[in-house]
């Protein structure tokens, strides 16, 4: 693989070319997407969803979100941020982020994407899953200790409390880690807010009947967050794909809307380190991958150097303490403060963990740019900063049903000949090349 290939402007976005990152994020508006946000806000605050301020109920980068994964049709884009809106208010999940058991968000945090501390090329976040962890002994462990779990939130009496868990994992992507990326300044696009997470998936070890043991688990989980966190995936990597694989794809592309499966890249293991490294310097990428990052799943994030400079511990702490926490404006604006919160023992928890400097602060009467707060939820704590974030929806498209003659079609790599360092150009330079995934075997 060339050092060109490698380069941080050669690495798009995916989900299509109108997706391409930054293309369609804050400071990248083209004036179709410029008179869409507009419109968007009018939208939202003649339905008493949204205010103005300041500071604003939900900042610009959550509100594109919604608008690229709707195509930037204003009232499809509406009707989902509506959903959402009442989705997380009868559920509380603001509630639920700050006063969730701390013991039971640690033993939920195991079983789904982990943070490795480390970013793409990009400056995105990268999690990675390994799916040989979510057994059906786990799931029903984890099932039994979410039924106990302690939190203030009322529910709608219809969502799983394993399913509420869930998305307290995913508010800390959004108000921890993507917060957090966007401080740091040693990327390109630097002004740009991080609003996306790249994703490694591990599949090796896992059997057809541990998958199908955990089909309906998986699929529920995948189709609330589609559904009420658009526009927080980027790449998703599979690897490790067994020879059944293409049975279980079948079931996955129904999960998911055509934008997030064409985000999909299935790499064979030859592929494996050449494509994540046009992606991922070898320094941030797990030695489990070919790269040179100590990092296992289940450990905590190992932060990179960027991370240790902004960073400035408080109150003693010199490492992030376990269960969920938050970043939020602290003092004059100028900075950014990191919230512990939880319960131990049904007593709530709000402590200063860390600061960061707020790498480019809002002029006075800008709109910011931090986290989106909702109104339309009652808290229980003080000091109240949500976001709403993690996969997208398209505009009335259904993914199709996929038989293993139709995940042949995809294979890129034997049948054309390609060398490895050929693929890793090809997925990042062209990340749409078929209609569904990118296989790469």
């Amino acid at each position: 693989m060339t050092r060109k290939s490698a380069s941080m402007h050669r690495v798009p976005s995916a989900g299509g070319v109108e997706h391409r990152y930054p293309q369609g994020h804050l400071g990248h508006l083209n004036d179709v997407e410029h008179h869409a946000l507009k419109d968007f806000k009018v939208l939202l605050e003649e339905k008493k969803l949204y205010t103005p301020g300041p500071p604003p109920s939900h900042d610009d980068p959550t509100l594109l979100r919604y608008l690229r994964a709707r195509k930037w049709i204003v009232h499809d884009a509406y009707a989902q941020f509506s959903e959402t809106e009442k989705f997380r208010a009868a559920n509380e999940i603001g509630v639920l982020y700050e006063t969730i058991d701390i013991d039971a968000y640690e033993v939920s945090k195991k079983l789904y994407p982990m943070f490795t501390g480390r970013r793409d090329r990009r400056g995105i976040p990268i999690y990675v899953y390994q799916i040989r962890h979510l057994d059906s002994a786990a799931v029903a462990k984890y099932e039994k200790s979410t039924s106990l779990a302690y939190s203030n939130a009322k529910t709608d009496g219809k969502t799983p409390p394993k399913l509420l868990q869930l998305f307290a994992l995913y508010e800390n992507l959004t108000r921890f880690a993507q917060p957090l990326s966007t401080q740091c300044t040693d990327r390109e696009h630097a002004e740009t807010p991080i609003t996306l997470s790249t994703n490694i998936v591990d599949i090796s070890q896992v059997s057809l009947k541990q998958f199908w043991n955990l089909k309906s688990h998986m699929q529920a989980a995948s189709q609330l967050a589609t559904a009420h966190y658009p526009e927080t995936l980027d790449r998703i990597f599979i690897i490790g794909a067994p020879a059944f694989f293409s049975t279980v794809w079948g079931w996955i592309k129904r999960w998911f809307d055509p934008v997030t499966v064409s985000k999909i890249f299935i790499l064979g293991p030859a592929d494996v380190q050449p494509v994540l490294y046009s992606f991922i310097d070898p320094k941030n990428l797990p030695k489990a991958y070919g790269g040179e990052l100590d990092w296992d799943f289940h450990e905590e994030p190992n932060f990179d150097d960027e991370f240790k400079r902004i960073v400035t511990w408080e109150n003693g702490h010199t490492a992030l303490p376990p269960g969920p926490m938050y970043w939020q404006p602290y003092g004059d604006g100028t900075r950014l403060e990191l919230v512990a919160v939880g319960s131990k023992n049904k007593k709530h928890r709000m402590e200063r963990v860390a600061t960061i400097p707020v790498a480019f602060p809002a002029r006075k009467g800008a709109e910011s740019t931090m986290t989106e707060s909702t109104t339309t939820e009652n808290t229980a704590v003080e000091s109240k900063s949500e976001e709403t974030v993690l996969t997208p929806v398209t505009n009335g498209q259904k993914a199709s049903e996929a038989s293993a003659e139709d995940l042949q079609i995809l294979f890129i790599g034997d049948a054309n000949k390609d060398k490895a360092s050929d693929v890793s150009e090809k997925v990042a330079a062209d990340p749409v090349q078929t209609k569904e995934a990118v296989v790469v075997t």
